[in-house]
């Protein structure tokens, strides 16, 4: 995974220009202009990136922690000392100078020098001008702060020789730290870097859940962290070059993307910031993605919005193509890191590299996998939407739960390698909620047996049972062969329902439905026997009113019950989700019957709601 990331950051450095360890690629949010006596000017918001010291890569104590100042570039704590009631800010600020003074010997300081030097002038006039702004929110009080001199456009950290001087100083340091060793990295190979003396790799910010700050891939500033008697980087021997590499790529992948309009539906236009290499689940984990070769992946884009005429064409291409002889030489690659922030640290939760050839073969049996009737056309839900059928159906937020973001994370896993199984938690999950008695606004009980559900609930039966003796593959609608008791219950207890709805309308305080489908599911022989009576006694009623009707019914339900010996004492966690997608093929398959026979739309009626 590191390595790959390696080369992922390796590569995206030379695209940039970026060719110096010393330096990192940050964003200025405030410039502070000033004129060569160092006397304060203006202060204003920016949005500019630029190339400044980097000074917290493979540091033992991090900025948290410790003081670690940039020189000329930093947040307010540091260059302006703000606030200075705070006893942490006073040490940062310290700091600061301390680092400036390193530098003191370059003539193009001299400006910043004498900004604080001359307090009254400078420094003082930009504090108070930073707080009534702060106050005013004009600017973003955490962002980076830079110097400009009157008159100029660049920043006086970029000039030519501040730059040499800062890859002079990190040169000789490094040269220092390495001493006498030459340990190969275990990344490149290489001796030429140290890979020695390395506590903290360096920091990956924007990770979910994480400090605002920043987190730590792999860190070893305490003896809890190391194992087998090896001391800090010993533990994982990578080079200060490469570190620099895979953390360039890590931060890249969680930060990039663009601003994209919003479709207001006539309104204001809107705009929303858009990832180009990372999806969300949830708030407290994401996904980054890439390839070797830069490769468009258009696939992906059909996870989070399916379309079924995209679906069709990416299933029909698989499944005609022709596997070329040279795939099997092929060198690009398809990766995918799932991570959430824990405390200081990075939780990996998945990883996964495949070839590009398998990448689609494999999305595309993850629709064939997911494919379901709903209401007379076959449907896909997005990896959200499966995810988030495990969650109750309220207006409440749910991006904070928990359980849809490891529900998504197993989900992205099944999508993205064919023989991916999720865990059968993720069922006992679904079959609650589909228990759960949840009304609507106008106080009608809610139909919790969704199309997405009975998806999640096909691909779950599918992956986890495809290889059980005797296990019949669940269909995407009705599936008249498939004999299993189990199924058979919930087709039984769908046309019971349907009985009573034909025969009492749909106005029903609480049907067999919300009254008998948990016990149903799980106990079915007690359960049917009281069931079985209630259902004779609305077919006497249905047959005085809707005869017709009635004796299909009837036949209907006569013809499924003949088909089980007995009905089963008790059902397992896989035959409880067959009892789940019977009774769910079956309402829609009455649905598709109402359609071409008027007489039956009482069964469905509202079914679509």
């Amino acid at each position: 995974m590191i390595r790959e990331l390696v080369y992922f950051g390796e590569k995206l450095r030379k695209e940039n220009g970026d060719n110096e360890d010393s330096l990192t690629k940050e964003r200025i949010d405030i410039i502070i202009v000033i004129n060569n006596d160092g006397e304060f000017k203006s202060l204003y918001a920016t949005d500019k990136e630029s190339m400044v010291e980097d000074v917290i890569r493979c540091e033992d104590k991090g900025r948290t922690s410790s003081t670690v100042p940039r020189l000329l570039v930093d947040n307010a704590q540091y260059v302006l000392g703000f606030p200075k009631e705070k006893k942490r800010v006073r040490s940062c600020f310290t700091a600061f100078l301390d680092k400036l003074n390193q530098f003191q010997q370059l003539e193009e300081l001299t400006p910043v020098l004498n900004f604080y030097k001359n307090k009254k002038v400078g420094l003082e006039k930009a504090y108070d001008a930073f707080k009534v702004k702060s106050v005013n929110k004009e600017i973003n009080p955490g962002g980076n702060i830079a110097f400009v001199l009157l008159g100029e456009e660049r920043f006086i950290h970029e000039h030519p020789s501040i730059l040499k001087a800062i890859i002079k100083k990190y040169e000789k340091e490094e040269i220092e730290k390495k001493g006498e060793e030459n340990t190969r990295c275990a990344i490149c190979g290489d001796t030429k870097y140290r890979s020695k003396n390395i506590s903290v790799h360096g920091v990956i910010k924007r990770v979910p859940d994480g400090q605002p700050s920043g987190c730590t891939l792999v860190s070893y500033n305490l003896k809890a962290f190391e194992s087998y008697d090896l001391n800090g980087n010993d533990n994982a021997t990578i080079c200060t070059h490469c570190v620099k590499n895979y953390v360039t790529g890590l931060n890249w992948l969680l930060s990039h993307g663009n601003y994209v309009p919003v479709d207001t539906k006539g309104k204001k236009q809107k705009v929303k910031f858009k990832y180009s290499n990372r999806k969300n689940f949830g708030t407290d984990t994401s996904m980054v993605y890439w390839t070797r070769e830069n490769t468009e992946l258009g696939e992906l884009d059909l996870l989070d919005k399916p379309d079924p005429e995209a679906v069709g064409r990416l299933v029909s291409s698989v499944a005609t193509g022709k596997q070329d002889i040279s795939r099997n030489f092929e060198t690009n690659r398809f990766y995918s890191l799932t991570l959430s922030g824990a405390a200081a640290r990075i939780a990996v939760r998945d990883w996964i590299e495949i070839g590009l050839d398998e990448y689609k073969k494999n999305i595309a049996r993850w629709f064939e996998d997911i494919a379901i009737k709903a209401y007379g056309v076959i449907q896909y839900a997005s990896i959200y939407q499966l995810a988030d059928s495990c969650h109750k159906m309220s207006k409440s937020s749910k991006d904070n739960d928990p359980v849809i973001s490891r529900v998504a994370t197993y989900l992205w896993n099944a999508a993205l390698k064919s023989d991916s199984i999720p865990p059968l938690w993720i069922l006992t999950a679904v079959l609650k909620r589909i228990r759960v008695i949840e009304m609507t606004d106008d106080g009608r009980s809610r139909d919790t047996m969704t199309p997405v559900r009975a998806s999640l609930i096909r691909l779950i039966l599918n992956r986890n049972f495809k290889y059980k003796k005797g296990y019949t593959m669940q269909k995407e609608e009705l599936d008249l062969e498939n004999k299993n008791p189990s199924y058979l219950c919930g087709r039984i207890f769908a046309v019971m329902e349907g009985i009573q709805r034909a025969a009492l309308g749909k106005n029903l305080n609480a049907g067999i439905r919300e009254r008998f489908f948990s016990a149903a599911s799980t106990n079915p022989s007690p359960a049917f026997g009281r069931l079985m009576r209630l259902s004779q006694n609305h077919l006497s009623k249905l047959k005085q009113e809707k005869p017709g009707v009635a004796v299909i019914l009837d036949r209907e339900l006569q013809y499924l019950c003949s088909a089980i010996s007995a009905f089963p004492a008790i059902l397992s966690l896989e035959e409880q989700g067959q009892f789940a997608l019977g009774y769910y093929h079956q309402k829609q398959y009455d649905f598709d019957r109402a359609k071409k026979h008027e007489e039956f739309k009482s069964i469905t009626e509202n079914m679509e709601d």
